[in-house]
């Protein structure tokens, strides 16, 4: 187990500690100011990403309801001719929020048919094919409300670590680094007061003989 260094000493020392201290005493402020604004927005993403889900989920759900109209109308092999799009395309644009960089806004083309293939084999899968592309892009800004939240919390936890880290450990040890300087100075100045008036009574008794 190895021991701490002691403080250096001395008036230099003393003015590095001051400005070491008051350093990271307001790094400390800055960033309890930081996670406070943090918090606030991983609430709101959180709240937009319940909300997301909820779009998602019952978008899903008209879609999957639609299907099962359609296939019941026309058996499961009109769901070949239904099923013939191309992918959809998903482009998301990227915010910084609080020095995040996250997703933010998603637009979504859906897939199309080609022209040249049959319509769908009744109007119920027609919405069918409709709804599944609703559902494609409230699954994309559903993802990318989750992203964002898991960032913004990320960068929290990590904010809260460096504070914890300032406020438990390097601001105590700098102020008990300068308290230890300081008690040094004010001992020193102490014996060099003692060691003048000494000298200044012997001195004073030489010069009287």
């Amino acid at each position: 187990m190895t021991t701490a260094a002691p403080p250096p000493v001395g008036r230099a020392a003393r003015l590095r500690l001051r400005r070491s201290l008051q350093i990271a005493t307001r790094g400390a402020d800055l960033l309890d100011r930081q996670l406070h604004l943090l918090r606030a927005e991983l609430a709101d993403l959180r709240r937009a990403e319940a909300a997301a889900r909820d779009e998602w989920e019952v978008r899903l759900r008209e879609a999957r309801t639609w299907l099962l109209r359609g296939l019941l109308l026309s058996g499961e092999n009109a769901l070949r001719t239904a099923s013939r799009v191309s992918a959809a395309d998903i482009t998301v644009k990227w915010e910084d929020t609080l020095g995040v960089r996250h997703p933010g806004r998603s637009t979504v083309s859906p897939g199309t048919a080609a022209t040249s293939d049959a319509a769908p084999g009744n109007t119920a899968l027609v919405h069918a094919r409709t709804a599944y592309g609703a559902a494609v892009a409230a699954a994309a800004r559903y993802g990318a409300a989750a992203t964002a939240s898991r960032l913004v919390e990320v960068r929290m936890r990590t904010t809260l670590v460096r504070v914890r880290a300032l406020r438990r450990h390097r601001i105590p040890r700098l102020q008990q680094n300068l308290a230890a300087v300081e008690l040094a100075l004010e001992q020193s100045e102490h014996e060099d007061a003692v060691r003048r008036r000494w000298a200044a009574r012997r001195g004073g008794a030489g010069t009287g003989g």
